[in-house]
């Protein structure tokens, strides 16, 4: 304890991570934020359907390129260590590595991306307005896929360096020039939801091409030469590649939570998809603004551990810690006393309101049982340890399995309690994973 209070009191540690933290909070925030604006726009247009088209196209392309997510946690460990070591050629490698691999996937899954919303859509059961409307806007936003995954290598190579500024310049404009022109063409151009989908695309292209021209003012810091011969050979390729797989099959299934709260919340109408949708949005403010700290931590983490340095890893955990603990406490009291004002602000239809209303207090209890998942995901993507995340979200989703079947019975409130679990298991199995990995010293073994 007497440790844990002085490491707590280490001000140049709460300058380190707020350094990172507070850019990164305020872009990440506008990641919601669009979410929200989506939604009260579209929200306030006539028919439930238009707001669930929305929520379940978003929820599909989320699918794709969140599941892509590995682009970001896996460069950012890896680039992390590398300035540590201050080793500029391996940033140069990592950072090429991570935006072939973007362009590739983009191809990938575009191909794929139609015929498996196909499927999906059948499996949802949608009434025929939400169905259609959903295929236009889930198409639409394809085009934008590129962009977004060479967005998702950029901002962890970014924050593996601990430049925190990139990472907001490329999101705050990705997003900013996203709700202006939701705004425009969904409302001044009348072009409804694919109106949304087309803002989104543009914006996304506008971040990446951002991100691209900030690397060349960063790389000076770091001065060093690519081996290009080294990206023909496999053994070059193998470790970045190892940590994706595995953070790849943990991105999917997290992702697929998710999706299957999207797909039995369809099945309960489109009242109950487009409330769980503006709840949702909560959530996604509440993540988003706690993964500031979560990223301030990979990059410590990650330079720490390259560094070899133990007092300065256990200081960033400390004081990422209590920040986190104190601002999910604020989300939980924000929701719980104004999250009425919260739904009314995206949505006048009556019907999707009360719905969302009955279920404010689960989304009042999230903050606090999510936040401990977030910090943990931070130390073992800094630690580039992709195998404990794998085998924990694994873990994790077999032990869900039983409760998710015994209440499904209980229609939303089964699904939101099921929810709930996730997050507290996900929690536990991540810290497990954390102590015996702290019991035998491993954190800085390879």
């Amino acid at each position: 304890m007497p440790n844990l209070i002085a490491d707590w009191r280490d001000r140049p540690t709460h300058r380190r991570v707020w350094a990172l933290a507070a850019p990164m909070i305020l872009s990440n925030i506008s990641v919601p934020l669009v979410a929200l604006v989506d939604s009260t726009v579209v929200g306030h247009l006539p028919h439930a359907h238009q707001l669930g088209a929305v929520a379940v196209g978003a929820s599909l392309y989320t699918f794709l390129a969140w599941a892509m997510g590995f682009l970001r946690m896996g460069s950012t460990g890896f680039a992390a260590q590398a300035a540590g070591r201050g080793d500029g050629a391996a940033l140069r490698q990592i950072l090429l590595q991570g935006l072939l691999l973007a362009m590739g996937l983009a191809i990938l899954l575009g191909a794929l991306g139609v015929p498996l919303s196909g499927v999906a859509l059948h499996f949802m059961q949608p009434s025929a307005e939400l169905d259609q409307l959903t295929r236009e806007f889930f198409h639409t936003r394809l085009f934008g896929l590129p962009a977004a995954l060479a967005s998702y290598a950029l901002v962890g190579w970014f924050l593996g360096t601990q430049n925190a500024r990139a990472p907001l310049a490329i999101l705050l404009s990705t997003n900013l020039v996203n709700i202006a022109l939701n705004l425009w063409f969904v409302l001044g151009l009348e072009w409804g939801v694919v109106g949304a989908a087309r803002a989104s695309v543009i914006a996304e292209w506008t971040g990446a091409l951002i991100g691209l021209f900030m690397t060349r003012h960063a790389l000076r810091a770091y001065p060093g030469h690519i081996a290009w011969a080294a990206l023909a050979l496999w053994q070059s390729w193998r470790p970045l590649l190892a940590v994706n797989r595995d953070i790849f099959i943990r991105s999917l299934a997290l992702q697929s939570v998710f999706f299957l709260i999207t797909v039995q919340g369809a099945r309960l109408g489109d009242a109950t998809v487009a409330a769980n949708a503006l709840l949702l949005n909560g959530l996604l403010l509440t993540a988003h603004a706690l993964d500031g700290l979560a990223h301030a931590v990979e990059a410590l983490c990650g330079h720490a551990i390259g560094a070899r340095d133990r007092e300065a890893l256990r200081r960033s955990l400390v004081v990422a810690c209590g920040w986190s603990l104190l601002a999910s406490v604020g989300f939980a009291l924000l929701f719980l006393f104004a999250g009425h004002l919260f739904i009314e602000m995206q949505t006048d239809i009556q019907s999707v309101r009360d719905t969302a209303f009955v279920y404010l207090p689960y989304l009042a209890t999230l903050p606090l049982i999510a936040v401990w998942s977030y910090l943990l995901d931070g130390l073992f993507i800094g630690a580039t340890r992709a195998r404990e995340m794998r085998n924990g979200m694994l873990l994790t989703v077999i032990l869900l399995l039983p409760f998710a079947w015994a209440l499904q019975g209980l229609g939303n409130h089964g699904l939101w309690i099921t929810f709930l679990l996730f997050m507290l298991l996900r929690s536990l199995t991540l810290g497990a994973f954390a102590w015996y990995l702290r019991q035998h010293d491993s954190w800085f073994k390879g």
